[in-house]
């Protein structure tokens, strides 16, 4: 049997521009590593960041102001809610992929979370998708931002940046946002897509808990601080920095600390107006 390297396997599935031919190549990326055909290369992180991964010809990519807003109420701002949900799936397969890709440093325990990781989000796609293509619409229908991506390339050199930033900041923030968008699904009676929410909010409370952990540990073996360290890379980076209301349980769940929580305006533990 002839092993190749993760990396490698993982960056072809990153350049992949079909949305489809990325999630498979993507579940086979893991069915690959789990059967012993690709390896985890010992090495230095790869100097040259991948700065435009493959993605299709739409949808229309445009600052985060210029995304149209639409009410859930009507049949286009249902749909527009749904893309917006399926782009942000889309990007965080690309952002795993990149992690196995990029930061190969570090152990193999770190490339295999973050490779099951991508499996998961690409799994996500995959019903979002369905649930847009339900109402008659598809992924590219609408325009979308960028966002997720432009954080990627800003911390492509240091994986500690990544782990705070990526997962810690902008993957927290759609703990906070799920609930009051499955609000906005039930008021309209779409209770198929609550479901899928459902699901993705339990997966991605694992994801950020893999960065936080992997952001500790880097900064045990940095000798920093984590959470002032944490602060301090919102502010160097301009990251947006967390805020109220926060899904308190969720963020807990993913290991952000009460000291924390409470910096950035959740209410204390035990406080009844906690979601």
């Amino acid at each position: 049997m002839q092993i190749q390297s993760l990396h490698d396997a993982a960056l072809a599935a990153l350049m992949l521009p079909d949305p489809d031919g990325k999630c498979r190549a993507t579940d086979a990326l893991l069915a690959d590593r789990r059967a012993g055909r690709l390896a985890v290369v010992a090495g230095a992180d790869d100097p040259a960041p991948v700065t435009e991964p493959g993605r299709p010809p739409r949808p229309e990519l445009v600052a985060p102001q210029a995304v149209p807003m639409r009410r859930a109420g009507t049949r286009e701002g249902h749909a527009a809610l749904l893309h917006a949900i399926a782009h942000i799936e889309f990007n965080a397969i690309n952002l795993a992929l990149d992690c196995v890709y990029r930061f190969r440093a570090l152990p193999a325990e770190f490339h295999d979370g973050w490779l099951a990781v991508a499996a998961e989000e690409a799994h996500h796609f995959g019903l979002v998708r369905g649930r847009l293509r339900a109402l008659g619409f598809d992924y590219g229908d609408f325009p979308a931002h960028n966002g997720l991506w432009e954080m990627a390339c800003k911390t492509a050199g240091d994986p500690l940046a990544r782990m705070a930033l990526v997962p810690r900041v902008l993957e927290a923030r759609g703990l906070d946002a799920t609930p009051p968008i499955m609000a906005k699904l039930k008021a309209i009676g779409d209770r198929d897509s609550v479901a899928v929410l459902e699901i993705i909010l339990r997966d991605e409370i694992g994801h950020v808990a893999l960065g936080d952990r992997w952001f500790r540990v880097l900064c045990a073996g940095r000798g920093l601080e984590p959470e002032a360290t944490y602060v301090e890379l919102i502010e160097a980076f301009d990251a947006p920095r967390p805020r109220p209301p926060l899904h308190v349980e969720a963020r807990r769940a993913a290991g952000f600390s009460e000291a924390e929580l409470a910096r950035f305006g959740a209410p204390p533990a035990g406080d009844q107006r906690l979601p």
